[in-house]
């Protein structure tokens, strides 16, 4: 799980978990229906972090 802080993007944490920013989509999907657009997450929100 990953806190999301003020800045962040669902990119910008791809690339700190994964290493890699281009999958982010896995941390979208993983997140339904809590997330309904892909630029829209707000510091606070706990997401989760498929392997």
């Amino acid at each position: 799980f990953v806190v999301v802080q003020k800045g962040d993007t669902l990119s910008a944490i791809s690339l700190r978990v994964y290493g890699n920013a281009n999958q982010y989509n896995k941390i979208f999907e993983a997140n339904k229906p809590l997330l309904k657009d892909v630029n829209k997450i707000y510091p606070g929100q706990t997401l989760r972090i498929p392997e």
